[in-house]
C-alpha cells in the first residue's frame, strides 16, 4: 500500500471555505434520504402521508446529524486524529467545550421533535428507534466505545441510516411495520455506508498515527478500491433484482439513472486510491450517489400511488 501525507504544500484555503467544509452541507443528505425513502415506502404501500409528521421528522433528523457531525469532531480532537484537519470545527473555533455543548443542544432539539411525534401519536415506538440510532451514532466515535476506531463504523452506519431509520420513518406514517422496509433499508444502508467507506482513503497516515483501524487501513487502498467497486455493483444489482422480483414497483428501476455517478465514483477511486490529494473528494461523489439514488428510489416507490 502506497500512501502520501495528507498535508500539502498548496496555498491554504480561505476561512470561508474551511467553515463550509466544517459544516458539511452535503452530508445532511444522510438525514434527508432515509426519512424521505421511509416515508415514500409507507406511501407507496399504504397511501398514507402526513406532511406535518414528515416535516417534523425531517427537521429532527437534520438536527441530529448536526449533533453527530460536531460531536465527532469533538471526540476526534481528544485522540489527536484531526491535528492535520484544518476544517475540523474544533480546530477552527479553538473551543472544544463550546462545540460539545452546541452539539448537545442540536441533539436535544432533534429529540424534542421526535417526542412531539410520539405525543401526537400517543406511541413511543418511533422515539425508541431514534434513541437507539443515537446510541449507535454515539458509539461510533464517543468514549469509551469508539467503535469507528476498530473499523466498525460502516456496520453501524448501515443499520442506523438504513433499516432502523427507514423503519422509524415508515412507522411514523403508518404506526405499523412492513417487510418492505428491510429492502428499502438495505439499499439506503449500503449507499450511506459507501460515503463513510470513501472518507477513509485520503487519511490513512493520520488514521495509522492515531491507532484507528479503518477498513482502508486494514485492507490497503488498492484492495479497498476493489471492495468499493464490488459494493457499488451490488447496490445496483439489488435495485434490479428487487424490481424484477416485484418486491418494489418496477418504477424503482429509475434508480439506474444514477448509474453514471456510481461509475464516476469507482473509476475515480480506482485511479487515485493511493493519492490522498486526488482521492479526498471521492466522499462527495459518494454523497451525490447516495442522494440522487435515494430520491429516485423514493420517486419509484410513490409513482404507483399517484
Amino acid at each position: 500500500m502506497t500512501t502520501t501525507p495528507t498535508t500539502t504544500t498548496h496555498s491554504s484555503p480561505s476561512k470561508g471555505k474551511l467553515w463550509l467544509a466544517a459544516i458539511k452541507p452535503p452530508m445532511y443528505s444522510v438525514a434527508i434520504v432515509p426519512i424521505t425513502v421511509g416515508t415514500a415506502t409507507a406511501f407507496g404501500e399504504t397511501g398514507r402521508f402526513d406532511l406535518s409528521i414528515f416535516g417534523t421528522f425531517l427537521t429532527s433528523a437534520i438536527l441530529i446529524i448536526a449533533w453527530l457531525n460536531i460531536s465527532n469532531d469533538v471526540f476526534d480532537a481528544d485522540t489527536g486524529i484531526d491535528k492535520n484537519k484544518a476544517h475540523s470545527i474544533v480546530n477552527l473555533t479553538g473551543n472544544k467545550s463550546l462545540m460539545f455543548w452546541l452539539a448537545n443542544a442540536f441533539l436535544s432539539l432533534g429529540i424534542l421533535g421526535i417526542l412531539l411525534i410520539a405525543w401526537w401519536q400517543r406511541d413511543v415506538t418511533v422515539l425508541v428507534i431514534i434513541l437507539l440510532c443515537c446510541a449507535l451514532g454515539y458509539s461510533y466515535q464517543g468514549p469509551p466505545f469508539r467503535f469507528g476506531y476498530q473499523g466498525l463504523g460502516e456496520i453501524i452506519c448501515f443499520f442506523t441510516f438504513g433499516p432502523m431509520a427507514i423503519a422509524a420513518a415508515y412507522y411514523s406514517q403508518t404506526q405499523d411495520f412492513s417487510w418492505l422496509i428491510l429492502t428499502s433499508g438495505v439499499l439506503i444502508g449500503i449507499s450511506t455506508s459507501i460515503i463513510l467507506f470513501c472518507s477513509h482513503f485520503h487519511q490513512v497516515e493520520d488514521d495509522l498515527a492515531a491507532g484507528k483501524q479503518s477498513p482502508i487501513v486494514r485492507l490497503g487502498t488498492h484492495l479497498g478500491s476493489q471492495v468499493l467497486t464490488g459494493i457499488t455493483v451490488l447496490f445496483f444489482a439489488l435495485v434490479i433484482l428487487f424490481s424484477l422480483l416485484g418486491i418494489f414497483s418496477f418504477w424503482t428501476i429509475l434508480v439506474l439513472i444514477s448509474l453514471p455517478i456510481g461509475y464516476q465514483l469507482v473509476s475515480h477511486v480506482s485511479k487515485n486510491h493511493d493519492q490522498p490529494d486526488r482521492v479526498s473528494n471521492c466522499k462527495f461523489i459518494a454523497v451525490r450517489l447516495h442522494f440522487f439514488s435515494g430520491i429516485l428510489l423514493a420517486l419509484g416507490l410513490i409513482i404507483p400511488q399517484l
